[in-house]
């Protein structure tokens, strides 16, 4: 069975989630080999081993840290030449669908971006995306080349499946332009205690009708009683209601959990596609005719600062 290359996003060894859902959907089409870089990489053979990846390739140098994207490039290209596989998968983050863009032309091969399921394909995988702000679902593949592709954060269930995990050292040399873009330092976020939007099993999102700053104490509670991440609409981030970095949409995050709920959002095309990949979307909102409601699995016509409270108070008698 031809081997796929799963590019490993960890934190010191520890693995982050998107890259095992990819290592379930790896097994449809080949044998998983991951490729884990910089520091800890080694730290990471036994979660990837447990969930389905033949061999684990590593590598740690300073380069990883110490410049942008370009070294993780050098290194997944040695690993497309050691390989040969069937495919590489990147989870598809701001910088995971920049390293698949430099590896694809690297390789002269095509690229996908944002699949939301992959499945084998007589000529190659076959990847399913949502296009044209979420309107409409495709099935692509890459006709040239080994297939790069960068796969949205909660598509597949993660399974395990104990394979060999056997950690071989992969053989890098740097090009030129690895040390083009230095990074000269680093804030780390304020931790709020809640999932990454991108990666968290449930999103809780308000809008212009939360009606201020002040009010988002609502959509965090509700957030807080499901262990959820908290997003926003374009508006509401505008307003300065809630920070950026939570915003969901076309010009935001875009985000495909298992349920969405929104409150006070109208849903408008560029909300719509940031979010209409999720499994069950629920809805409340005053304004029965809200586009919003074309989209969901449940509505609640009603004025979320009567719904949400007793919502986040019903949830958190039945966790009691």
């Amino acid at each position: 069975m031809a081997e796929v290359l799963v590019y490993v996003d960890h934190v010191d060894g520890a693995v982050r989630k998107p890259t095992l859902e990819l290592l379930t959907l790896a097994r449809r089409i080949g044998e998983p080999v991951a490729v884990a870089l910089g520091a800890g990489a080694e730290n990471t053979a036994a979660a990837l081993a447990e969930h389905g990846a033949v061999k684990v390739l590593t590598h740690d140098a300073s380069e990883y840290a110490d410049y942008l994207v370009v070294p993780k490039v050098d290194a997944l290209q040695a690993a497309v030449e050691s390989v040969s596989p069937a495919a590489v998968l990147v989870p598809s983050s701001a910088e995971g669908k920049e390293i698949a863009a430099r590896l694809a032309l690297r390789i002269g091969s095509g690229v996908i971006t944002d699949a939301t399921d992959l499945e084998a394909g007589a000529e190659g995988p076959v990847a399913t995306q949502s296009v044209f702000a979420a309107s409409f679902t495709t099935k692509s593949r890459v006709s040239k080349g080994t297939p790069v592709i960068t796969v949205k954060p909660n598509s597949a269930a993660v399974e395990a499946a104990p394979a060999a995990g056997a950690v071989e050292a992969l053989a890098v040399t740097f090009s030129a332009q690895a040390t083009g873009t230095k990074v000269t330092g680093r804030t780390p976020r304020e931790s709020t205690g809640r999932p990454e939007l991108t990666e968290a099993a449930i999103v809780v999102s308000g809008g212009r009708g939360v009606n201020g700053a002040e009010n988002f104490a609502l959509i965090e509670a509700l957030a807080d009683s499901l262990g959820a991440a908290v997003g926003a609409s374009r508006a509401a981030v505008d307003a300065g209601w809630y920070p950026h970095t939570n915003q969901v949409g076309q010009t935001g995050k875009s985000v495909s959990p298992q349920l969405y709920i929104a409150n006070g959002i109208s849903g408008a095309i560029q909300h719509r596609a940031g979010m209409q990949t999720s499994k069950t979307i629920v809805a409340v909102n005053k304004d029965a005719e809200a586009p919003i409601f074309d989209l969901v699995d449940y509505g609640v016509v009603g004025d979320l600062f009567d719904v949400v409270p007793q919502l986040t108070e019903e949830i958190n008698t039945r966790k009691g």
